[in-house]
């Protein structure tokens, strides 16, 4: 049986969609009784235009519209529906982190994304020496946000193929703190040579020359 979610308010193209979201937020109580629905309150909630599309999750500690590329799959609503918090729950109630066999620079490092993270501010540049260890300190924050966020995957750039070859032995060789298994013991790990990404892996790691043709459609 079908139950409704969200609700989706449609404008013109050319109207902005920033004040929008509190009018759609009438409607997000306002179902009719005879409509099957997840909760009382709906949960999603999308504004759009032929030009551009806002989004907000209600179970979101401070929910706010943001732009997003497209509409969700309903499999990936389904799948959000289900679960007891969201992501950004998540990212403010991470465990404290290991330091052990950490340097100081790369502990100051995930501490910063971590708190930033947990603000609510998703990006983050993370500036570091050469030599300091910045995939190490990648593959530290990674585990973290997959094993206790729930990241379903992470996105890895690099600018060149050789580049990737190296980030794919720093992950084979990472073994997360206080455990007896590496990295990829756990999760998959996919240096992207093609355009399929396997629907497993949990970091795939490709070159920007690949991601945009992917994104445009064309062969590298």
């Amino acid at each position: 049986t079908s139950k409704a979610g969200g609700v989706i308010e449609a404008k013109k193209a050319g109207v902005t969609l920033s004040g929008v979201a509190e009018q759609s937020g009438t409607y997000m109580g306002a179902l009719p009784e005879h409509l099957a629905k997840w909760d009382r309150i709906l949960r999603f909630d999308y504004e759009s235009t032929s030009d551009e599309t806002f989004f907000r999750d209600m179970h979101d500690p401070r929910p706010r519209s943001r732009r997003i590329f497209a509409f969700h799959k309903p499999e990936t609503l389904f799948e959000w529906l289900k679960q007891p918090d969201t992501l950004r729950s998540r990212l403010q109630s991470m465990p404290p982190l290991v330091e052990t066999g950490l340097r100081d620079c790369q502990v100051e490092a995930i501490h910063g994304l971590e708190k930033s993270l947990a603000a609510d501010k998703p990006r983050s540049l993370i500036q570091m020496a050469t030599g300091a260890g910045k995939t190490f300190t990648a593959c530290t924050f990674s585990y973290r946000l997959i094993r206790y966020g729930g990241a379903r995957r992470i996105l890895f750039l690099v600018d060149r193929n050789n580049l990737g070859d190296q980030t794919l032995k720093e992950f084979q060789n990472y073994q997360p703190p206080g455990t007896a298994y590496r990295f990829t013991d756990t999760y998959i790990v996919q240096h992207l040579h093609s355009s399929r990404i396997d629907p497993d892996a949990k970091v795939v790691i490709t070159t920007v020359q690949r991601l945009y043709a992917m994104l445009r459609g064309e062969e590298l």
